[in-house]
């Protein structure tokens, strides 16, 4: 018999014979040994802690394509609900750990979270279980991955794109495919290297060199990566003074006993740079960036709040960005990237459009603060802005990003497009220092960089504050839970990659390919069992 290749392949022994739709029954002669089983299992937690080795803390990015391998392995020759439950455990394994700083709000609520998250790759392994049954299965298998992470991007409530496979590869081999075709195609890199490894290993018997081309075929994605075309420097720099004040508390209550603190901290931490810069120790800054919260006290209604951001921008003489909590009407709040001109004051703004459920707004308010104490610590409900991040500022329009947001694609692309160059995330993670949330996040600043060409500089309450190049490496950054400040020489990148100019385009063509994929096999399962039935 013909052994099985990239475009005719077979599932292992046990599973459901080959044009068929769902395979022996329950207690047919088509069930597998219980050694079988136990392997399933074994490959799928070991593929789920591989995927976590990727991601920083660790960031072992290699361990993400022998992650997924793994994963593909547990799946191979599964019927769709065996698959799905596999795909489940895998993803509960991978994002236990991955998410575990969620436990600084509950581990009510961190186990809550990955057990939702965990049904959208349950979702993914059931569609995979019946596209092993085509031609060039790896590929699909990657379209399918890049839809999952597409569809837990966007539901429920906004989404959750954490964790994504391209958020563990922010300085790897496949780093450079994000300015092709962003976030998405990186993921879909790394699920295809994955899915070609276990193709070598899967299957009936086969001579070596038919084992060697799927090897190969995976060894050449990511050193295809280095034919990516990227653009070059352009020239121009901008000085830019990032500060970190440092907030008083930890946990749920960073801001201590008293907010007024945390404002204090930024504005003399502002002070001991302009002095810094006045003595020559630090080059004399363009612009300044403050984190996000760097004051709750809105600086619109609260005249001290006002004084004491005024008289350190004036202190340092350039445009400011703040990070102002401030009050919309009566009832609500926005999380404003605010400039503040050293002679004017308050200007130009830029309010948060992906807001933290539970954290900045509470879904379904009456029923979760019915049912949820905790949800109380919310306050004033926070309402999103409607427009892109492009602030002037001296001598550049930034490009400003908001925390949480920079994981999302279509918001750092949109302030690319209209303008914003350098990019600049104001960052507020003092609720969970020192877990592995500041460093997967400095992971995504990385990517963002190479995706758009565009240097990132990070300013966070309490760390990581950084300056990322337009290549993705960082150059400076900051410790956790410290005062400190810096002025970094930052290039001033225009050209847009290929990634920003598409957008989203590869990202549904994957999707398409993938969703096709398993809607033929489907199908094709379908007309063969009834062709069965009727003989």
């Amino acid at each position: 018999m013909k052994e099985p290749t990239l475009s005719e392949d077979r599932p292992v022994s046990g599973a459901a014979p080959r044009g068929t739709a769902g395979g022996p029954k329950a207690g047919g002669a088509g069930r597998e040994p219980g050694w079988v089983l136990l392997a399933r299992v074994v490959a799928a937690v070991a593929g789920g802690l591989a995927l976590y080795a990727a991601f920083p803390s660790l960031n072992w990015w290699l361990c993400a394509p022998l992650g997924i391998a793994l994963i593909v392995a547990s799946l191979y020759g599964a019927r769709p609900r065996r698959a799905a439950w596999l795909g489940y455990l895998g993803a509960a394994v991978f994002l236990f750990p991955t998410l575990a700083w969620v436990r600084t709000i509950g581990d009510d609520v961190w186990l809550m979270l990955v057990a939702i998250e965990s049904v959208f790759y349950a979702a993914m392994a059931a569609l995979v279980a019946l596209v092993f049954r085509l031609p060039w299965w790896p590929l699909w298998f990657g379209g399918l991955w890049v839809a999952m992470e597409w569809a837990r991007s966007l539901i429920p409530i906004g989404g959750f794109p954490w964790a994504r496979v391209a958020f563990s590869q922010g300085e790897s081999l496949f780093t450079s495919y994000a300015a092709l075709g962003g976030a998405p195609l990186v993921s879909f890199a790394v699920a295809l290297c994955g899915a070609l490894l276990a193709h070598a290993c899967l299957g009936r018997r086969r001579p070596p060199l038919r084992r060697a081309v799927p090897v190969a075929l995976a060894l050449a994605v990511p050193v295809l990566s280095f034919a990516v075309p990227r653009p070059g420097d352009e020239g121009r720099t901008v000085n830019v003074g990032i500060v970190q004040g440092n907030v008083p508390g930890r946990g749920m209550y960073v801001l201590g006993d008293e907010p007024a603190v945390v404002l204090k901290n930024h504005s003399n931490e502002t002070k001991r740079l302009a002095q810094a810069a006045r003595d020559g120790k630090l080059p004399k800054p363009d612009i300044v960036v403050l984190p996000e919260n760097s004051t709750d006290i809105d600086p619109y209604r609260d005249e001290f709040a006002r004084e004491i951001i005024h008289d350190s921008v004036r202190d340092v003489g350039v445009p400011t960005l703040i990070g102002a909590v401030v009050a919309i009407g009566e009832t609500e709040r926005a999380t404003r990237s605010l400039v503040w001109d050293p002679v004017t004051g308050a200007g130009d703004y830029y309010d948060k459009q992906n807001l933290v459920p539970f954290g900045e707004y509470t879904p379904f308010k009456e029923l979760v603060l019915a049912l949820w104490e905790r949800a109380s610590l919310v306050g004033r409900q926070s309402v999103p802005g409607d427009k892109p991040g492009d602030l002037k500022m001296g001598p550049v329009t930034i490009g400003a990003v908001n925390c949480y947001e920079v994981a999302y694609d279509s918001t750092v692309r949109g302030t690319v497009r209209a303008g914003g160059t350098p990019l600049v995330v104001q960052a507020n993670n003092a609720s969970y220092a020192q877990s592995d949330l500041p460093t997967q996040q400095l992971a995504m600043y990385k990517l963002r960089a190479v995706e758009h060409n565009r240097a990132v500089v990070a300013a966070a309450t309490t760390g990581i504050s950084a300056y990322v190049t337009p290549d993705g490496k960082v150059s400076w950054q900051t410790r956790e839970l410290v005062a400190d400040m810096n002025v970094v020489k930052v290039p001033v990148r225009t050209q847009e990659t290929l990634a920003t100019k598409v957008g989203a385009l590869p990202e549904w063509a994957l999707m398409v390919m993938g969703a096709a994929a398993a809607g033929f096999a489907a199908w094709r399962g379908r007309r063969r069992g009834d062709r069965m039935r009727n003989e």
